[in-house]
């Protein structure tokens, strides 16, 4: 195990984001009863994630260095002889399976007015303005394939890391709710973790969105304690995280991060998901 290939522009690293869009996404997030989907939730933890990468990755100049290549990819299965598998990007972008962050970052679909609570120096809160760009939307129509998701996934990285075979290797995040509905994953998952550059194997992790009355979990060590087989299967599939990413997990505190700890967490809220994102994305950035 490596991960330790600095992240630049002549050796860019790429984050790849799989989106589950069945119809049961159009469920509540979290089971909370804020009004919010889960199709909602993620659609808004991934933009205000591409948001952030985009700063990471700006220096003095306004457009930002081309460390990262970013795919976002949804799957749905509408009817039982269509299976969509493809860019999840509503802007300029939807045809493309990884776009250099600086061209991301010129492509938003649009900007949204969008307000939050902040302190208003006298010891409440007043809502404050501001300013959310929208590159994906949230999409619900139809069965899981994730098995089908997870072939698209290899075909893109195997190309991927034969252009770049010296990069920090790709992080894959799947985001979902439920069980697949085209076969078993795991073959496919452990496919996708056999891809490597010369710095370590494709990173894989899983975010399990349920709807199940039960407790979060973040970066378990074991299948202990996970409620059903569709936790345990996502468990199976993650892998364990880096030094670097464990580290950054064992230092967000609130919950125990063991030394093999795999990139999964189950029934993350949304502020839990948006966590999970941004622990996922930190990496050797220079």
């Amino acid at each position: 195990m490596a991960y330790i290939a600095e992240i630049n522009r002549a050796n860019p690293s790429c984050f790849l984001f799989l989106i589950d869009q069945s119809s049961s996404m159009a469920d509540p997030f979290g089971g909370a009863g804020s009004g919010r989907s889960k199709a909602q939730g993620v659609a808004d933890a991934i933009n205000r994630l591409l948001q952030n990468l985009i700063l990471k990755c700006t220096k003095s100049e306004e457009v930002p260095w081309d460390y990262y290549d970013i795919g976002v990819i949804g799957y749905r299965q509408p009817k039982e002889d269509e299976i969509r598998v493809g860019s999840a990007f509503a802007s300029t972008l939807a045809e493309r399976d990884l776009v250099p962050i600086s061209q991301v970052a010129t492509n938003h679909l649009r900007i949204e007015p969008r307000t939050r609570k902040v302190d208003d120096d006298a010891g409440g809160t007043r809502d404050e303005t501001f300013k959310f760009a929208v590159w994906v939307d949230p999409i619900t129509n139809g069965g899981t394939p994730m098995c089908e998701a997870l072939r698209y996934a290899y075909r893109i990285l195997e190309g991927w890391v034969g252009i770049h075979p010296n990069s920090y290797p790709p992080i894959v995040i799947n985001i979902t709710d439920g069980e697949a509905t085209d076969g078993d994953p795991l073959p496919e998952g452990e496919r996708i973790k056999t891809l490597a550059t010369s710095d370590g194997n494709v990173l894989f992790f899983n975010c399990h969105v349920s709807s199940l009355a039960r407790s979060p979990m973040f970066y378990p060590d074991s299948e202990a304690g996970l409620p059903d087989q569709y936790a345990q299967l996502l468990f199976r599939m993650s892998s364990v995280l880096p030094p670097g990413l464990l580290a950054a997990a064992q230092a967000e505190g609130g919950f125990v991060v063991g030394a093999q700890a795999h990139g999964f967490v189950f029934n993350a809220e949304l502020v839990d998901l948006i966590r999970f994102l941004d622990i996922g994305t930190r990496s050797n950035l220079r």
